[in-house]
């Protein structure tokens, strides 16, 4: 692989999650990938997200989730103007699971 500047992205990580095969090699993964502490903020920030598309108040969504009202926030103003990563897995999972 080409060495790249510390400003681009790799994409190996990217392109290893697409090739994923089930949930137990997704957990495998990410426990190998990422310490506890990582792993348990991104839970929660998807967790907050998926809590903020329900219609959820933040002091639902803090007593729920135990996020900081910072991390509630920060997840909002992502939700609402990022990329559209967590609105797009929130709605295919919603898609599957009313199948």
């Amino acid at each position: 692989m080409p060495k790249t500047s510390n400003k681009e992205r790799s994409m190996a990580l990217y392109e290893s999650v697409l090739e994923l095969k089930s949930l137990e090699e997704c957990i495998a993964f990410f426990d190998d990938l990422c310490t506890v502490g990582e792993l348990r903020a991104m839970e929660q920030r998807y967790d907050v997200a998926c809590l903020l598309d329900d219609g959820l108040v933040y002091t639902e969504i803090l007593e729920k989730t135990g996020a900081s009202s910072a991390t509630i926030s920060r997840v909002n103003r992502i939700f609402s103007f990022g990329a559209g990563g967590f609105r797009a897995m929130i709605e295919r999972r919603k898609q599957r699971r009313a199948q």
